[in-house]
């Protein structure tokens, strides 16, 4: 053991949303929390999402005047989850999800934007919400996290524009009506200036929005209720003191440190998304553990789960998917370094479709992200490489973006000299310079483009849910999903398995208590976030279904460490 010891309640592994979760409920308690990062920032794989939280009945929607019958959604998630339904977790869920909200709304400074708009993924689902919801922090000035903003990660490359996040919803409608309309002119002028402005004075963007806001207004919360943050300190192992979990050995940039927890120690390290010896375990057609591209940091690389495991704690592989499937391109910069660009919103618009190899559709490309590479895994024959591609027009390029490129007035040429983006003036020769079946290819868009005419899709119903609706563009009429492809220039973008994190977890307990062999908790460990085998099977119900239970098992495990019920915030 280290000769550099230092005490305190409670270690958290892991700065997400879980981690910090757990962390800002502790602390508010009266524990004494410490959280370590492996990485050298603070966010986690948080820091890169849309921050979108599922929340059911959450006090947002009830002040809109939604107030669901807790039963609706039990029965959505029972229709969706079948057989993985766990009762006990799912209760628990709904029943401190709520809660959760109104504690950090009362007493920290993460304060919520509501959902109320946002649908459900399946629609067609008997109990399915149309709205209601959804949560995400509202948006926050990085200036109040004084020099603490310097241990924030930045918005992923990839989905932001010049280091500046885009939010879904009216902001990234002006993006995209920028050339067309003055308002969204003025709007994208405003914050563009602005961020220009931050740039200069700050080497960042201080405009938090999305999962960098989520994770800016935990650490200011962290920050006032004095909980220390120690970056560049990965856990290496965890401490047991007569069959408890007592504390984790930590490498810092100072040397080895032993962190003594009197109340135990929260995994929240992310998940194994870049762990590559599990990922060829447990993911399908990834024979090498290769085959996939994670969104995630390198830093969730599965940490928290080998941590359990030297402890006695099982992973549950037996969910529908141990993976949350993302569609995404490979970026190829200047530098040599690889992007990832995940195509969730794109995949909506009118006048994409996304083909195989044969040339042949195969989902509906307005579903949900997990939905399409599903389906892309189980259409592609085995022995194939697992790919699709999106087909345009060039009228769609300019007017929506596809992938990394963005829509006028940003140039794009760049990516087609690039590689990234294929073009064709003829739709036989843009399959030629993809691999794809030039007379599939050419049969598919015939057909589709004599349906599309009328804004009908009878082979997948495209446009036919309010979340396909809210995918596409309200502009467009009759259907905001569903235009033809028109004359060329064709284009086209390589799409491939990646992932938000992963499914497969520790196995837990309704308190986040980690479980070993025998079903019984390890006293003094807890898991949430995706170090917690999720609580949906596998399955991906609605966007910020992994956000949602993570923020709300963090805190869960917070106050279960703190010896506090989750529906009293009041301190001890």
């Amino acid at each position: 053991m280290s000769d550099k010891i230092h005490d305190c309640d409670l270690v958290v592994v892991g700065s997400g949303a879980a981690g910090l979760s757990a962390a800002v409920t502790a602390a508010y308690h009266g524990l004494e929390v410490v959280v370590v990062e492996k990485d050298d920032a603070l966010g986690g794989a948080t820091a890169w999402s849309g921050g979108w939280m599922w929340v059911p009945l959450n006090p947002l929607a009830k002040r809109a005047g939604i107030d669901e019958d807790p039963e609706t959604v039990r029965t959505y998630l029972r229709h969706e989850l079948g057989e993985r339904y766990d009762p006990t977790r799912i209760d628990a869920f709904l029943d401190a999800g709520p809660r959760m909200v109104s504690f950090f709304e009362a007493h920290t400074a993460l304060q919520f934007t509501d959902g109320n708009a946002i649908a459900d993924i399946h629609g067609d689902i008997p109990g399915a919400g149309t709205g209601g919801r959804s949560v995400i922090a509202a948006p926050y000035d990085g200036r109040e996290l004084g020099k603490s903003i310097h241990k924030l990660r930045k918005t992923m490359p990839e989905t932001a524009f010049l280091g500046m996040p885009i939010q879904a919803g009216p902001d990234l409608m002006a993006f995209l009506t920028f050339t067309r309309s003055f308002t969204s002119f003025l709007h994208v002028t405003r914050r563009f200036t602005r961020h220009l402005y931050d740039l200069a004075r700050h080497g960042r963007a201080m405009q938090l929005i999305n999962g960098v806001a989520l994770i800016g207004r935990l650490a200011k919360s962290v920050d006032d209720l004095g909980v220390e943050t120690w970056v560049s300190s990965p856990a290496k192992r965890l401490i047991e003191d007569s069959e408890r979990v007592s504390g984790v050995a930590v490498e810092t940039p100072q040397g080895e440190v032993t962190l003594r927890a009197r109340r135990g120690v929260v995994l929240a390290a992310g998940g194994f998304p870049n762990d590559v010896e599990r990922r060829r375990e447990l993911f399908p057609r990834t024979p090498s553990g290769q085959e996939h591209w994670a969104l995630p940091p390198d830093s969730a690389s599965g940490d928290g789960l080998r941590l359990g495991e030297a402890v006695g704690a099982r992973v549950d592989t037996s969910l529908y998917s141990p993976v949350a499937w993302a569609p995404v391109s490979r970026v190829p910069y200047a530098n040599g370094r690889e992007g990832h660009f995940p195509h969730i919103i794109d995949r909506g618009k009118p006048g994409v479709i996304g083909v195989l190899a044969n040339g042949k559709r195969f989902v509906n490309e307005a579903h949900g992200y997990y939905d399409y590479v599903d389906a892309m895994i189980k259409n592609v024959p085995e022995g194939e490489e697992v790919c699709s591609w999106l087909i345009c027009t060039h009228r769609f390029q300019r007017r929506y973006g596809i992938g990394i490129t963005r829509p006028a007035p940003v140039p794009f040429k760049r990516w087609i000299r690039k590689g990234y983006l294929k073009v064709g003036r003829t739709v036989e020769e843009l399959a030629q310079s993809c691999g794809i079946d030039p007379d599939g290819l050419k049969r598919t868009i015939e057909t589709y483009n004599v349906h599309a005419l009328r804004g009908e899709d009878p082979e997948f119903g495209r446009g036919s849910t309010p979340y396909n609706r809210k995918q596409g563009d309200p502009a467009h009429q009759p259907n905001p999903c569903v235009a033809p492809l028109g004359r060329g220039p064709f284009y086209a973008v390589k799409v491939v398995p990646g992932c938000f994190g992963t499914f497969a977890g520790l196995k837990a307990n309704e308190h986040a208590q980690v479980l070993n062999e025998s079903g019984e908790p390890i006293p003094g460990l807890y898991a949430a976030g995706t170090d917690m085998a999720s609580i949906m099977g596998g399955f991906y119900p609605a966007g910020g279904i992994n956000l949602g239970p993570a923020m709300t098992f963090g805190y869960i495990a917070g106050c279960h460490a703190a010896g506090q019920s989750t529906d009293d915030a009041s301190p001890q």
